[in-house]
């Protein structure tokens, strides 16, 4: 084993960029899994075995992270040194303001009126709407165009917290 390094990509010998072969993504995990796995340091000493538990917890959270696009969209910012901010920088464009508003106002419509069918329908306008943000955030990643990548960043973030929030009021009115 080689020392660990702070770069996913690296771990894994892919290249860095949004665009990624998942399949490449997993032979790669499995590949550097089968060298640290706990099980291959029974009889080693107690320091290779924490290392070698190091680089597992280092392979699983690199796996994890650059398996989501979302995840890999925020990791591929922060390696620019951008942090996404979405805590604290909720600026963004007037019309997805907008668009978010109407979009809880149609949950709690939904919700109101126990209508699963319109949240369910709901929940696939939010799923087309982040598959044209995560390409559009790859094509901005892939061309350096950080800003409007760390915007859309935000946006996704919202989106999948709203897909969250559907799940759990379409799980809260059918198990009601």
């Amino acid at each position: 084993m080689t020392a660990l390094t702070d770069n996913y990509f690296t771990l894994f010998e892919l290249p860095q960029r949004f665009a990624l072969d998942i399949e490449a993504l997993e032979t790669a995990y499995r590949a550097v899994q089968s060298r640290v796995h706990p099980d291959r340091f029974a009889n080693a000493s107690d320091a290779e075995r924490r290392v070698a538990m190091q680089w597992a917890a280092q392979a699983n959270a690199a796996y994890r992270t650059l398996r989501d696009p979302l995840q890999r969209g925020t990791y591929l910012l922060t390696l620019q040194g951008i942090d996404v901010g979405a805590e604290n920088n909720t600026a963004m464009a007037p019309d997805f303001l907008m668009q978010q508003m109407e979009w809880r106002e149609a949950i709690d419509d939904a919700v109101a009126a126990r209508n699963v069918g319109a949240l369910d329908a709901l929940a696939k306008t939010l799923r087309d709407d982040r598959r044209t943000r995560l390409t559009k955030l790859g094509d901005w990643l892939d061309s350096a165009a950080w800003q409007p990548a760390a915007e859309a960043v935000r946006q996704l973030m919202f989106i999948a917290r709203a897909e969250e929030d559907i799940a759990q009021r379409i799980e809260m009115l059918e198990n009601a």
